[in-house]
């Protein structure tokens, strides 16, 4: 309840972040290959206008819109509770090596004929899994440190790239071409995007009451254990919602770099460290940019179409850089 009570207190910023997530999914369902107008985009929406602009809205565009919305979301959501668990602004669920692991299962599925089903549970297993062996290495035989945790992740996102390489360098040729642009981040085969909003909105209700601990959390372990935090099953319950959020993200749309790490940053020096406001604002803002740089994926050299995850890392790597400026 404190978590509602935050939101309804300084609504604004939420509002309007709701209001740009609405205005942006209009974007992506008017702009393509082929442009709708606003006023034949509402129709098509109440069911009318032309079947050609129907059949181009309600079932290709309306859908990978709405997977690159919840993807964004889970992305950002699970960068914000790994920054509030290291206690460090560059944690990011693809920095610590979840991304990497899940990545690596999801290729091992692909590469042995499993159903989509089966890809997203391996991907879970993978992120799990690399979960597990980051958290086994940092800890050794005494107590874990945020430094320790992430230059462990570092090590395993990098091993986990080479298992990524080696698969590749294995792989039938005739299947690169789809396996390199899921690595780079692709939407164009995202399937129903149900499933991926329907956790977002599930992980957000998780979350969203641990707001108040959470806050806690951020200033210490010690302080929040003072205060009567229970911290390692804290420590533990967000470390594995975040790699559940991974996997079904690298499940729906492949591996998609810097959304984790750079909307709670961003966000985090404009709203402040209340996590009761800056979870729901990095959902909302996460949905925001996946939709946009989904959509200048689809025009940029329209009819054909560009990774999603080039367009991340094209905004993502100069934004970065520019913010360690800023921090100096």
């Amino acid at each position: 309840m404190s978590g509602a009570r935050a939101l309804l207190a300084r609504p604004a910023p939420l509002a309007w972040l709701a209001l740009a997530a609405l205005l942006s999914l209009a974007l992506s369902l008017a702009l393509g290959s082929v442009a709708i107008a606003p006023g034949e985009l509402m129709r098509v929406l109440l069911g009318e206008g032309e079947a050609l602009h129907q059949t181009l809205v309600l079932e290709l565009r309306l859908p990978r819109s709405l997977a690159a919305f919840g993807t964004g979301a889970l992305l950002a959501l699970a960068g914000a509770l790994m920054q509030v668990l290291l206690r460090n602004p560059l944690a990011d669920p693809y920095v610590l090596g979840l991304s990497g692991g899940a990545s690596v299962a999801a290729l091992v599925a692909m590469l042995t004929g499993l159903g989509a089903a089966l890809v997203g549970g391996a991907a879970f297993a993978g992120a799990l899994t690399s979960t597990l062996i980051v958290f086994g290495l940092a800890h050794g035989t005494g107590s874990w440190t945020p430094t320790r945790l992430l230059l462990t992740g570092v090590v395993m996102a990098a091993g986990w790239g080479a298992v990524i390489t080696f698969l590749l360098a294995v792989s039938p040729v005739e299947r690169l071409p789809g396996m390199l642009y899921w690595l780079m981040g692709d939407l164009a085969y995202a399937g129903s995007p149900w499933p991926v909003l329907a956790v977002a909105a599930l992980a957000l209700v998780v979350v969203l009451p641990l707001g108040r601990t959470l806050n806690v959390l951020a200033r210490g372990g010690l302080q929040a254990a003072a205060l009567g935090v229970s911290v390692r099953p804290l420590e533990w319950t967000l470390y594995l919602l975040a790699s559940l959020l991974t996997a079904v993200a690298v499940t729906t749309a492949g591996s998609i770099g810097f959304v984790g790490l750079m909307v709670p940053h961003m966000l985090r020096l404009r709203l402040g460290n209340d996590q009761r406001r800056l979870l729901p604002a990095s959902l909302l803002a996460g949905g925001i940019l996946l939709t946009l740089a989904d959509t200048l994926a689809r025009t940029l050299i329209a009819p054909q179409q560009l990774p999603v995850g080039v367009i991340t890392a094209l905004l993502g790597v100069p934004s970065f850089l520019y913010l360690l400026y800023r921090s100096r």
